[in-house]
């Protein structure tokens, strides 16, 4: 890998506006619901239709003919057809990561389906793949305005034989020595990609999937601080962390961006109801506008997700879904946010149903 450090030339139109990315929180998804069921979905697509790039990470293992026995119990086995990739198509996504502790719920033929799926899809994606080398390389999506790389990887609870080697698929792992820090190998590994696609591309999206939480799981932990800051150092425009579902606080280091948590995007999750805290059913949509490769304005736009489905506790397929957060509801979580932000020095200004930063 490698690459040089120089901003590739953006398009003529790139150069007129600002290009425009907008990121969600982790998609636990595993229904494709109608309009019917998803009552908000209509004001989100009209929301995130602004963006040229809309990225997420998908929790979900895509099933198809290469699936072998699932490595985990179906309590927590999330596994879905290919048709929940067209309904984050219907509100916008068109770039999704990979790598996290579920991609490996089907094995290894899993991940290859997983793979093939959203390359059939048209969307573009990173963080998992045939062999490390294609795990850890970047995606790249062109837009209008400009050309959007991913580089992804995953810390903590990745099941034996799911991470990537030279020779066999998964995720692209992001292991800790016996003092917490990241191992140096697979830290260059991620260093050289984010420093790769910085040479190819007008913003580099860097995403980590972290397990390896704090015991209050909305505390970012140092270790993951410092690692972000490394990835804006050679290249990264914006991080965003993903693995606890709860929102956690954001701050700006060189002018980059660091969303450590956007909480729950989508969370259909099988456990039952009151299995995770009220914050596990709040999220934000992050939006940011980029100048040649600089991020020059962030906004962040709170949602809610219905923790009970259309049909009582037992609709799993239709619960877990995000809308737009009224005004009250939605000063809570933005409410929650400046204080985490300001826990880590950042100061949010709080604008109608939005902080900016």
């Amino acid at each position: 890998m490698g690459g040089s450090l120089a901003l590739a030339p953006a398009s003529a139109l790139a150069r007129a506006r600002p290009l425009r990315v907008t990121l969600l929180g982790q998609a636990l998804i595993e229904h494709s619901p109608t309009d019917a069921e998803w009552p908000g979905r209509k004001a989100l697509a009209r929301r995130l239709a602004r963006a040229d790039a809309v990225f997420t990470d998908l929790e979900t293992v895509i099933k198809g003919p290469r699936a072998q026995a699932p490595t985990r119990e179906a309590l927590t086995l999330h596994a879905a057809d290919p048709t929940v990739l067209a309904a984050l198509q219907g509100v916008g996504v068109n770039l999704v990561a990979t790598a996290n502790n579920h991609a490996f719920d089907l094995g290894a033929g899993g991940v290859l389906d997983t793979v093939w799926a959203v390359s059939e899809a048209g969307m573009a994606f990173a963080g998992s793949g045939p062999d490390l080398t294609h795990a850890a390389a970047p995606g790249y999506r062109q837009t209008a305005a400009g050309k959007v790389a991913l580089v992804a990887f995953a810390t903590g609870k990745i099941r034996e034989g799911g991470a990537a080697t030279v020779t066999r698929p998964g995720v692209n792992e992001l292991r800790r020595d016996v003092f917490g820090a990241p191992k140096a190998d697979d830290l260059a590994r991620v260093l050289d990609a984010v420093a790769e696609a910085r040479g190819h591309a007008d913003v580099v999206i860097v995403c980590h999937h972290d397990h390896d939480w704090e015991p209050d799981m909305g505390q970012v932990p140092d270790w993951q601080r410092a690692l972000a800051r490394r990835c804006v150092d050679v290249g990264a425009s914006v991080f965003a962390g993903h693995g606890a579902p709860v929102l956690q606080g954001v701050e700006r280091y060189r002018g980059a961006p660091l969303f450590y948590g956007l909480g729950n995007f989508v969370f259909q999750t099988e456990k039952p109801v009151g299995a995770y805290p009220p914050p596990a059913w709040r999220g934000a949509i992050a939006e940011c506008e980029f100048a040649n490769g600089r991020c020059v304005q962030a906004r962040l736009a709170p949602i809610v997700l219905n923790e009970t489905g259309l049909g009582g506790p037992q609709d799993l397929a239709t619960r877990g879904l995000p809308r737009l957060a009224g005004h009250e509801e939605g000063q809570v979580v933005l409410r929650d946010l400046r204080s985490r932000s300001l826990a880590l020095g950042a100061r949010l200004t709080m604008t109608g149903d939005e902080a900016r930063f």
